[in-house]
């Protein structure tokens, strides 16, 4: 059945949390149809806060994000909530879902959770979520999480998509630290030391605040300096001080708008358009060569050994580059 545009806008824009899910769930799919009521939607967007929240797996990310959920609900704010999982190697499926997430929020009907698998693409972002944020962000929610599935020195999508983006870590991860401390520098606007009850946290805060001070950022005027909170998520200690820090920096964020605020939103749009184009440059270059003569034949010559993959590929993108130069597609 032909999906009407005009009418699911409309109905997004009104709030429907049914046919947001059916949209996102298209998203997710990546189903042609979807395109074309993201376009219309685009204009709609930008009015929601956006705060990613990443770190290390075990560290206690989703109970946060459920306390920061009840938060801002006694503050009358209306939320969406994206929890970016792993994917079943299976189904191709989130393996987390929101089923099992924040189920007290469940019912609430100022509060749309959804989990996006990442379906096997790095950054810690699944390739559709800035797609999800914006049908979120047109519905007209006030606050939208995201929840990533990990941070390192790669994962630092959430920084392009984010006006806060926080890093949880936990007490004794000094090595981890360590480890990612140019990626996490450059990710955090915020860091969170969760399960503070843990011993090591005068450790932990140490080693972050030396890092800090030997890093240019914070150092000279008008650069923000990332905070420490220290936090006990799951008896909700600490969650208050972060909303409180959240609201600093976006306070900051819109005293040097000019700069900072203007200079984000054009990184994003940066993103977004690579991303949009890399998917469609791909889809489009998939399809032909799955439906040419010469593709099963190929993938035997690599299987046999009488190609490589980067042979093939260098083949296969002189000769798209070979049709371009000639006007061909």
């Amino acid at each position: 059945m032909p999906v009407n545009v005009q009418d699911t806008v409309d109905k997004i824009l009104a709030g429907n949390v049914r046919t947001a899910a059916k949209l996102i769930r298209d998203i997710d799919d990546g189903r042609a149809s979807s395109r074309e009521i993201l376009k219309a939607l685009y204009p709609h967007t930008g009015r929601a806060y956006i705060i990613g929240v990443s770190g290390f797996p075990g560290v206690g990310k989703s109970t946060l994000v459920d306390q920061m959920i009840e938060a801002y609900r006694g503050l009358g704010k209306s939320l969406g909530v994206l929890a970016v999982d792993p994917t079943s190697p299976f189904s191709g499926g989130a393996i987390l879902g929101d089923r099992v997430r924040m189920q007290r929020h469940g019912t609430d009907p100022e509060v749309f959770i959804r989990s996006l698998a990442t379906r096997g693409h790095f950054g810690g972002l699944t390739r559709s979520t800035r797609n999800v944020i914006d049908v979120l962000d047109a519905m007209g929610k006030d606050i939208i999480l995201v929840e990533t599935v990990g941070v390192g020195q790669d994962e630092v999508d959430i920084v392009t998509t984010a006006h806060t983006t926080i890093i949880v870590l936990i007490p004794g991860m000094g090595d981890d630290i360590q480890a990612i401390k140019a990626g996490i520098l450059e990710v955090a606007d915020i860091f969170v030391i969760n399960k503070s009850d843990r011993e090591g946290l005068k450790k932990t805060v140490g080693e972050l605040e030396a890092m800090l001070s030997m890093s240019a950022q914070g150092d000279a005027e008008g650069k923000w300096r990332p905070p420490i909170v220290a936090t006990e998520a799951i008896r909700n200690l600490g969650v208050s001080e972060l909303l409180s820090e959240i609201e600093t920096h976006k306070a900051f964020l819109l005293a040097h708008a000019k700069r900072h605020l203007k200079e984000h939103l054009r990184k994003r749009a940066l993103r977004e358009l690579i991303d949009t184009i890399k998917e469609s440059v791909v889809a489009e270059m998939m399809q032909e060569l799955e439906n040419s003569e010469t593709f099963e034949q190929m993938i035997d010559d690599v299987v046999e050994k009488r190609t490589d993959p980067f042979t093939l590929c260098d083949q296969i993108m002189a000769d798209k580059m070979k049709g371009f130069s000639q006007g061909g597609s």
